[in-house]
């Protein structure tokens, strides 16, 4: 592969990377709140939430990759771990390293999820939340592309979803039903996990989720 189809992958995946974690940051803040799109219930999006930070982890890889065998680069592996030690743009380089670090401790803690307990993968997990702050710093800073208006329109869209989200989390409704629960017929006082709210879509009845993945 020549060092011109490098570069091009690694631009290519860092750009969809980011457009991938800003709608996973999305995705993660409405599944929070155990409603679903219009057209789609909660699960639904709890499950693309989780396409998405699966996608955006295999596209840092090669972003990663592709830049350490790029020879414009000039990146060693402990740029890619250490930030701000690189020799090209360290702190806009640096800004990537970190996020990727902040990745990968949520890669790690959600294998060792049984291990360490759910509130400690609860916490790192919220670092996420931080990686993507971090990561449209690097990408406004870094490579070539940085200042393009491409670039810059981009990264204002994946702004207006993120703080569109994030708006809707911090207002009253958030994790109010949009529809008056009612209680399934026959039913009455704690019978199990299927006594739950109901909301009626139509004609057809179906209970609504007490919690949700966490985001």
């Amino acid at each position: 592969m020549s060092a011109d189809t490098l570069w091009y992958v690694a631009r290519g995946a860092g750009v969809v990377t980011l457009l991938l974690l800003s709608l996973n940051v999305a995705l993660g803040i409405v599944a929070r709140s155990g409603q679903g799109f219009p057209g789609m219930p909660g699960f639904a999006v709890a499950q693309v939430h989780r396409t998405a930070a699966l996608l955006s982890v295999v596209l840092l890889g090669i972003h990663v990759a592709t830049l350490l065998l790029d020879p414009y680069a000039q990146l060693t592996l402990p740029d890619v771990v250490l930030p701000f030690g690189a020799g090209y743009r360290p702190l806009w380089t640096g800004l990537g390293t970190l996020a990727l670090d902040l990745l990968a401790a949520i890669i790690v803690t959600s294998l060792l999820r049984q291990r360490i307990g759910r509130r400690a993968w609860r916490v790192v997990h919220w670092s996420a939340y931080a990686a993507w702050p971090v990561s449209i710093g690097h990408a406004l800073g870094d490579g070539t592309d940085s200042g393009t208006r491409w670039l810059l329109a981009m990264v204002a869209a994946c702004v207006l979803v993120v703080g569109g989200a994030l708006a809707w989390r911090l207002s009253a409704g958030f994790g109010s039903p949009s529809r008056t629960p009612v209680r399934r017929p026959g039913l009455s006082g704690p019978s199990g996990p299927d006594d739950r709210p109901l909301v009626t879509a139509g004609s057809a009845t179906r209970p609504v989720a007490t919690n949700s993945t966490a985001g």
